[in-house]
């Protein structure tokens, strides 16, 4: 008989065909993991029965690599994603950099890069007079190099790039994905600060600039600026290349996101400036999906609650989320992650140091839209978005309890300096009980909260619409990668829909609720994500799916709405863009068409 969908992303991804006996079903796999990640408590038995039943009918779903790795005898890290050190401008540090990717990913881990610190194309180093090749040549040899790690087998390799918005190649990065079948296995996003924003708001010019430290001198100029650059933390002198209207380069970016998906746009000061750990480290990249803005050599640990699994009475009048049931779930899963850090292996001994400093883990949800449409909600409603906040606020302080509670049994995270921490943002919004209870006691783990696009797992959850995204169809059909590189197609019924049917019948007409992505307003999508960004510490993967006739002048809207409205980055992807690999992405539609092979599972 062949396996349903959710068997065969089983049987691809998670299940442990080495162990003996071989993982015969996916209890077996919970089994493998509970026992895992329950080996650094005192009383491992009490806490392997309490997380294969956190585990059990995918309550929780921790992060792909987790599932796939935790208790094997694979040398593989547990981490999905991580960002890497900055680039060393110069040929021994960017090979540098190229396999310390090389060797993250051959062990699991996806990649982000800020390219920010390579020279412009054209320019000549101050030390040997060398003409740059920019950062977007070696960014291919970065594609290249993931293309041949995963030349096989049933995963895809993910990178995200980023640069700089006054970087002097920024328009050479921008228009970088045009042509389709260039750096796929890059997504790509640019640094937009509040200086930009300012500029394109007011008609200014902006400066393209470099610091002027690492350029020959002499060379052509049009001024100098202060800038704090990528891998600085004070100002440096920078030498102006390049003047260019604000608003011509902010039309080049739009543009660009409509004809071909890419680049996103990340608003980095506001990233920074919300940062929890903003007063000992400064941030440039993400992972692939966008999900986790991190330091140098910085890792996410994700989980995602798979919220039709608490809700009552589907599609009647009785319907409700189990609320109490979710911060209960949510507390015994900052303790299931935090335990992930210490059981974890590493590709690099800095990413471990790093990662060990700040505990960051990343608690999110999946199956929104499914969850929505059993309580009989619209996505796109103003009921919908309160509905998601009121889940979204009971996971963050029941995430940030239990850290705290972890903090006293354990210890704080070694970054924690409790002045310092407790005048961020994020912190200060908290409930003034639970910072109480921070400066008393500590707390455990910087960060808490992420939403990742959870695609894999979803998909084994019996189908569960993806992290926050609305349905994208009722019934679709999935192409899935095999062992052996091939693809398997399954028609797939979306999970809500699935249920609705079994208690409708297959010629009932389906009620407004149910409503597809590609039926939901641009900007419904966008207040979605704000929505519920008031409870994220760390950031949410979301697409803002367009239809193929939106009009290109509507981009330009949608990342303006999206910096006013305080989120922390934005994707569009409009449907039929990118047309030679549309059957690979579209069906997916994930973040920077980043469909279930590329999210690092």
């Amino acid at each position: 008989m062949d396996p349903t969908l959710s068997e065969f992303v089983w049987q691809t991804r998670y299940r442990d065909a080495s162990a003996d006996p071989a993982e015969n079903g996916i209890e077996d796999t919970w089994k493998r993991v509970a026992n895992a990640v329950a080996a650094v408590e005192r009383d491992a038995p009490l806490w392997r029965g309490r997380f294969f039943g956190l585990l059990r009918d995918f309550r929780f779903l921790p992060g792909g690599r987790i599932l796939a790795g935790a208790g094997t005898a694979r040398h593989v890290t547990l981490f999905n994603c991580f960002v890497m050190g900055l680039i060393d401008d110069s040929m021994e540090g960017i090979f540098d950099a190229l396999k310390e990717g090389a060797v993250t990913m051959q062990q699991g881990g996806g990649v982000g890069y800020d390219f920010s610190t390579l020279r412009p194309r054209g320019s000549r180093a101050r030390a040997t007079g060398m003409v740059a090749s920019g950062p977007v040549s070696f960014m291919h040899v970065w594609d290249s190099m993931c293309a041949t790690i995963f030349a096989t087998g049933a995963r895809r390799g993910a990178m995200m790039a980023t640069l700089r918005c006054d970087h002097p190649d920024i328009e050479e990065f921008i228009d970088a994905k045009r042509a389709p079948d260039v750096l796929r296995r890059f997504n790509l996003s640019v640094l937009v600060t509040d200086a930009l924003m300012r500029a394109v708001k007011d008609g200014s010019d902006w400066p393209l600039v470099f610091p002027e430290r690492e350029l020959q001198a002499g060379g052509d100029a049009r001024g100098f600026v202060e800038r704090t650059w990528s891998g600085s933390t004070t100002a440096v002198r920078c030498r102006i290349r390049k003047l260019v209207p604000a608003r011509e380069l902010w039309k080049r970016l739009c543009e660009s996101a409509y004809d071909s998906a890419e680049p996103g746009v990340l608003f980095i000061d506001r990233i920074n400036a919300e940062n929890n750990l903003g007063y000992c480290e400064t941030l440039s990249a993400t992972n692939p999906c966008g999900e986790e803005p991190l330091p140098p050599f910085g890792a996410c640990n994700l989980g995602s609650i798979n919220l039709p699994a608490f809700l009552w009475n589907p599609f009647t009048p009785d319907a409700r989320l189990d609320i109490g049931g979710i911060r209960d779930t949510a507390r015994l899963a900052v303790r299931f992650l935090d335990n992930v850090i210490d059981i974890s292996k590493f590709p690099l001994l800095r990413q471990r140091e790093q990662v060990h400093r700040s505990r960051r883990i990343g608690l999110g949800i999946t199956g929104l839209a499914d969850a929505l449409a059993m309580l009989a909600l619209r996505y796109d409603s103003e009921a919908a978005r309160q509905a998601a906040a009121r889940v979204m606020e009971a996971i963050r302080n029941a995430a940030y309890e239990a850290s705290i509670g972890l903090a006293q049994e354990k210890g704080a995270f070694p970054e924690y300096r409790a002045d310092a921490y407790l005048e961020r943002p994020f912190i200060r919004a908290l409930p003034g009980e639970l910072q109480g209870a921070i400066r008393r006691s500590g707390i455990r783990n910087s960060h808490l909260t992420a939403i990742a696009p959870a695609g894999t797992i979803s998909l084994l959850a019996h189908n569960v619409s993806s992290g926050i995204e609305p349905s994208f169809g009722t019934e679709v059909e999935r192409r899935v990668v095999a062992h052996d590189g091939t693809y398997r197609t399954f028609r797939a019924m979306n999970h809500a829909y699935a249920v609705w049917r079994q208690e409708h019948g297959v010629s009932a007409e389906l009620p407004p609720y149910f409503a597809d992505g590609a039926d939901i307003p641009a900007r419904d999508h966008l207040l979605m994500q704000a929505a519920l960004q008031p409870y994220v510490d760390g950031g949410i993967s979301k697409t803002i799916s367009l239809p193929r006739e939106f009009p290109k002048v509507g981009v330009a809207e949608i990342f303006g709405s999206a910096y006013e409205l305080g989120v922390k980055g934005c994707t569009v992807y409009r449907a039929g863009t990118r047309p030679a690999v549309v059957a690979e992405y579209e069906p997916e539609r994930g973040a920077h068409c980043c469909n279930v092979e590329r999210e690092a599972d």
